[in-house]
C-alpha cells in the first residue's frame, strides 16, 4: 500500500478512485505518563512518554486507514491528512484521525 500527502503518486497512474477512507484513534494518557511529562515541562526538555503514545496514536490510525483501503480493494491513499485532538473533561484522551482517498494505481 503507498499512502502519500500528496495529490499523485509519482511515477504511477491513478485508474480508479475508490472513495475516502478514514483511521481513527482514541488514547488515554495515564498518571505515570502525566507525571513524567510534569517533570520534563518543569526542567525543561521533550516529554518522550507523550511524543511514545502519539507516534503509536497515529500509527494505528494509519494502518487502520489503510486496512479500510485494502477492503476496498485499493493498493494507495493519497492526500492523506493528519488529525489531532485532545478530548475528556480533563484533557485526558487523545484523539488522532487520518484520511485519505483509496485509490488503484497500475
Amino acid at each position: 500500500m503507498i499512502i502519500t500527502t500528496t495529490p499523485t503518486i509519482e511515477g504511477k497512474k491513478i485508474i480508479d478512485y475508490r472513495g475516502i477512507v478514514f483511521g481513527e484513534v482514541i488514547a488515554g494518557v495515564d498518571f505515570i505518563k502525566d507525571f513524567a511529562a510534569g517533570i520534563s515541562n518543569f526542567f525543561g526538555g521533550r516529554s518522550g512518554s507523550y511524543e511514545g503514545e502519539l507516534i503509536r496514536a497515529r500509527e494505528a490510525a494509519i494502518l487502520e486507514m489503510s486496512q479500510r483501503a485494502g477492503e476496498l480493494g485499493a493498493n494507495g491513499i493519497v492526500g492523506i491528512d493528519v488529525d489531532y485532538e485532545v478530548l475528556g473533561q480533563g484533557n485526558n484522551m487523545l484523539m488522532v484521525t487520518v484520511s485519505g482517498t483509496a485509490v488503484i494505481v497500475e
